[in-house]
């Protein structure tokens, strides 16, 4: 865990304090709906996998807590970046929040782990502590359930088999220390709580701390059916705007045809496809509804 000067407060608005470490809260479920679960396009037996654990998880919490050890209640999204793993987690939130509604209310809670580091000795393993062994378990019991997502777990469990001593402080490595003993305690004290944490690089997170997690899931870069329709929903949601281009976000062969175009491109690239296209010349830029599939064709070799 690198040395920053960054902080990240949100706020608890039950008492209208701001929490450490966290950078989002919602409520759930609200009128936002299950948006990002339904906007994200990943292979739908990841999808499936990761929404029967969650309920799994919280839906029987009394019942596993009589389990020591049957579940730790952390999953893990592992892929390259741009391939939707936060805002499944996010998604996940929602879907859960209206599955369990008739158990009450769900508080999503999005932890920026690059706001914990401190340069000054000690203070990151207190802020580390105070997250994990305050914070959380405070909102765990004013809330039925509880879900954290931790984006780029890996600055926050920093591997310690591969940190140096020389280059790293040793604060580094009590402060990983702090994270382990921070999650078993949170876990044991709170069954109501659900941990999804995302990583661009998996190989950089503590053993310790991947060998806790029930579920680790990989994401990979979209196959040609999935980049096919992140592109269709792309289109689509631009139709909606532009109703002149649905032809286009109805073409199924064209969707295709720029999918086997853009092998190798992430959800997010894929998903910015047309966008790119309508910035191929002012006049287009300034007459979306003027889009061809030409342009978008051009907008895959640029």
């Amino acid at each position: 865990m690198a040395g920053s000067k960054a902080t990240d407060l949100a706020i608890d608005h039950h008492h209208s304090a701001p929490i450490h470490g966290v950078s989002a809260l919602r409520v759930l479920p609200d009128e936002g709906g299950t948006r990002n679960w339904d906007r994200i396009i990943v292979d739908e037996r990841i999808k499936s996998r990761l929404l029967s654990h969650a309920l799994l998880a919280l839906a029987h919490e009394k019942e596993f807590y009589a389990l020591p050890g049957a579940l730790q209640r952390l999953v893990i999204l592992s892929g390259p970046p741009g391939t939707g793993k936060t805002t499944l987690s996010v998604g996940l939130a929602e879907v859960v929040s209206y599955e369990l509604a008739d158990k009450g209310d769900t508080c999503l809670v999005e932890v920026n782990p690059h706001a914990l580091p401190s340069e000054m000795l000690g203070e990151s393993q207190r802020n580390v502590a105070r997250l994990l062994d305050t914070s959380l378990p405070e909102l765990s019991l004013r809330y039925r359930h509880l879900v954290v997502v931790i984006d780029e777990v890996e600055s926050f469990a920093v591997r310690r088999s591969s940190a140096s001593f020389e280059a790293n402080p040793i604060d580094v490595h009590r402060a990983s220390d702090a994270v382990l003993e921070g999650m078993d305690r949170l876990m044991k004290r709170c069954p109501n709580v659900l941990v999804v944490a995302t990583t661009n690089f998996p190989n950089a997170i503590d053993e310790a701390f991947t060998s806790r997690a029930d579920l680790v899931l990989s994401i990979a870069i979209p196959d040609v059916e999935t980049a096919s329709k992140i592109i269709a929903q792309s289109l689509d949601e631009l139709a909606g705007i532009w109703s002149e281009i649905r032809a286009l976000a109805d073409d199924k062969a064209l969707h295709r045809q720029l999918a086997q175009a853009c092998k190798g491109w992430d959800g997010r690239q894929l998903r910015r496809l047309p966008l790119k296209a309508l910035s191929e010349n002012k006049e287009l830029a300034l007459s979306p509804e003027r889009l061809q599939a030409e342009h978008l064709h051009r907008a895959t070799t640029i």
